[in-house]
């Protein structure tokens, strides 16, 4: 059996997690005030995901890149992969938030979303 101790992000009190884990499974999780912990200490050991935020470049807006993130959690294995694809990917203006300037992002299954609007430039 093995132990890993973490750092609950499940909620403001950040408590202290001991997960005892026995062949990739958690067999048990303590030092959590919530359920919010022993959900995120079962998540966090066998399948952790995070959310992928970074720029994107576009053509003809009023900034030259706009923010975003992943639409949902990608496998943390991941994260390197996404972001590099972020680099590659281009929008045109105008742009507004929500809007999915990119599908399957690294082959996560995953969109792209933009966090902000961008305009069109004006002359």
């Amino acid at each position: 059996m093995t132990t890993r101790t973490l750092t609950c992000i499940g909620c403001p009190l950040g408590c202290t997690l001991n997960v005892a884990l026995e062949e990739g499974r958690v067999v048990s999780v303590s030092g959590n005030t919530c359920k919010k912990g022993d959900d995120y200490a079962h998540k966090e050991c066998v399948a952790p995901a995070r959310t992928v935020t970074g720029t994107v470049r576009i053509s003809g807006g009023s900034l030259p890149v706009c923010s975003v993130k992943t639409a949902q959690e990608v496998p943390k294995d991941k994260i390197f992969e996404v972001a590099a694809a972020l680099a590659e990917i281009r929008a045109s203006a105008p742009v507004s938030i929500g809007d999915v300037l990119a599908e399957n992002v690294a082959g996560t299954g995953v969109s792209v979303v933009a966090t902000r609007h961008v305009a069109e430039k004006t002359a």
